[in-house]
């Protein structure tokens, strides 16, 4: 697979190193079909997900990751597949409260965002049982275990 990420760190917070979130990135798409992808990858604070969140979703606050898929016309034939953003406040708020490894839920965001570029969504609960079953297959071929052991991920799509 020939993936290029291109990674903005525009957080204060500590994020994990390129080199991680690529192989996170890369173990998402691996059962794609797609053999040339690019991803622009932004690692925000809480300030900027809050503005992306209102503008995009119109929700108030950060939230956790933001998947904007690139939708180009078929005929452009271009690799990008889009664009994520992730709140690295949210996820270490996240990781503390769960009681998970921080590098864990890293990973699951990544997994998440990039599985919403390729079209998986968890809006309607038959969607959100496929969407978990591969973020956990995925998560665990990382040696990753599952993370929604506490909860289902339709409880978790609807907080």
């Amino acid at each position: 697979m020939n993936l290029q990420v291109d990674i903005q760190n525009a957080s204060a917070e500590p994020v994990p190193d390129e080199e991680d979130i690529r192989g996170w990135i890369e173990a998402a798409l691996a059962d794609s079909g797609r053999a040339h992808t690019e991803i622009s990858l932004r690692l925000v604070d809480a300030a900027e997900m809050t503005r992306l969140n209102a503008d995009y979703r119109g929700k108030s606050g950060p939230t956790n990751v933001l998947s904007f898929p690139a939708d180009l016309p078929p005929e452009l034939d271009l690799p990008l597949l889009g664009d994520i953003a992730i709140c690295a406040p949210v996820v270490r708020a996240e990781a503390e409260q769960q009681g998970k490894p921080l590098a864990h839920h890293w990973a699951h965001m990544a997994v998440h965002g990039t599985l919403h570029l390729l079209g998986y969504d968890h809006i309607e609960e038959d969607e959100a049982l496929a969407m978990e079953h591969l973020e956990t297959r995925v998560l665990s071929a990382l040696g990753i275990p599952c993370p929604y052991a506490d909860e289902s991920f339709t409880e978790h799509a609807r907080a």
